[in-house]
């Protein structure tokens, strides 16, 4: 018998995550699907035998056909519909960020603790970067300490535009990211951050971008992370890890290089669908295969979502306080 999922939330990441449910995962079936604009919903469950569309997202987490919940809703919306799962006692698979603060993501963690009554976490988080072929490999390589001591972390993302937004929503919506997988690459948590900003993209009125982040490792590695969300060129995604004997970095995954008007050259995404499709299929697996196994979810999980939510508060304190460091909160 297959797990019955619901996705609350059909837009882009919603949407792909119905489409990778049910067409990649063994052993789920999306029943399930809702939106406040049910005509999304149901363009997106019309490609998905048997799911049906509502508006309500705590109506699909009342359906008696719905045994496990992906909250891909607005992140506003994160707090209440993980928070009704909960109360449902049904396993959550909640797009980052958890929660706006890091407070908020206590609150859940609380709630989580009541309703299992300190059993097996019911919450995992998207950090899909976890699952990347190429990040798994990269960890494996400190791990096995094949780089030597771990020094140092420069990872880097970039994206073609981005709607409009804030400084804030720069750091919680997108280097939340690389908050998280940073310190899981080193093993080590995040103590200080300090934020900056230099010449600005002439394009991009509404926010710093590019913006820079130093993060200063609790074993003393110092790593920065590089986000610039509107390079316009492609959607790119870099990390090299520097060790005291060698280094190693993510190969983007491209499969097809073009010749053409003498040179040669390779295309880019539009977006961080295609770049991290694998990572998604192989997280949603787990996280399905953990619920049907009745083994703990591999998964980030709540505490994780609340040490990058500290980190990301920590930078937003720098960015008010003209880039010093700032000590990252206890969770």
């Amino acid at each position: 018998m297959s797990l019955r999922i619901g996705v609350v939330g059909t837009g882009v990441m919603g949407a792909d995550h119905a489409r990778t449910l049910n067409l990649s995962v063994h052993g789920a079936s999306v029943t399930v699907l809702a939106d406040p604009d049910l005509d999304r919903a149901r363009q997106a469950s019309r490609s998905i035998d048997g799911a049906r569309a509502v508006a309500d997202a705590h109506e699909l987490v009342a359906a008696d056909d719905v045994d496990a919940i992906v909250i891909a809703s607005g992140d506003a919306l994160h707090v209440e519909h993980v928070t009704a799962a909960l109360a449902a006692g049904k396993p959550i698979m909640c797009e980052q960020p958890l929660a706006p603060t890091a407070e908020e993501c206590r609150a859940l963690m609380r709630r989580e603790e009541e309703v299992t009554e300190g059993g097996a976490n019911l919450i995992s988080v998207g950090f899909m970067r976890r699952f990347d072929p190429g990040y798994v490999e990269l960890r494996a390589l400190i791990e096995q300490g094949e780089l030597g001591v771990p020094l140092q972390v420069h990872s880097v993302g970039r994206g073609v535009s981005a709607p409009a937004g804030t400084d804030e929503l720069t750091i919680h919506g997108s280097a939340i990211h690389d908050l998280d997988i940073v310190p899981w690459l080193l093993g080590s948590p995040v103590v200080e951050v300090a934020w900056h900003s230099g010449r600005q993209s002439p394009e991009v009125a509404d926010r710093h971008d590019p913006v820079f982040l130093l993060l200063r490792h609790a074993d003393g590695a110092l790593s920065t992370v590089d986000v610039f969300l509107n390079a316009r060129y492609g959607y790119d995604i870099r990390c090299e890890v520097v060790g005291s004997q060698s280094s190693a970095s993510l190969v983007e995954p491209r499969r097809v290089v073009r010749d053409t008007g003498l040179g040669r050259s390779r295309g880019y995404a539009a977006d961080w669908r295609p770049r991290f499709a694998d990572a998604y299929r192989q997280e949603l697996t787990a996280w399905v295969g953990s619920i049907v196994h009745g083994t703990p979810s591999p998964l980030a999980a709540a505490d994780d979502a609340l040490q990058a939510a500290l980190v990301a508060d920590a930078a937003v304190m720098s960015m008010h306080a003209g880039g010093a460091f700032v000590a990252v909160g206890e969770p």
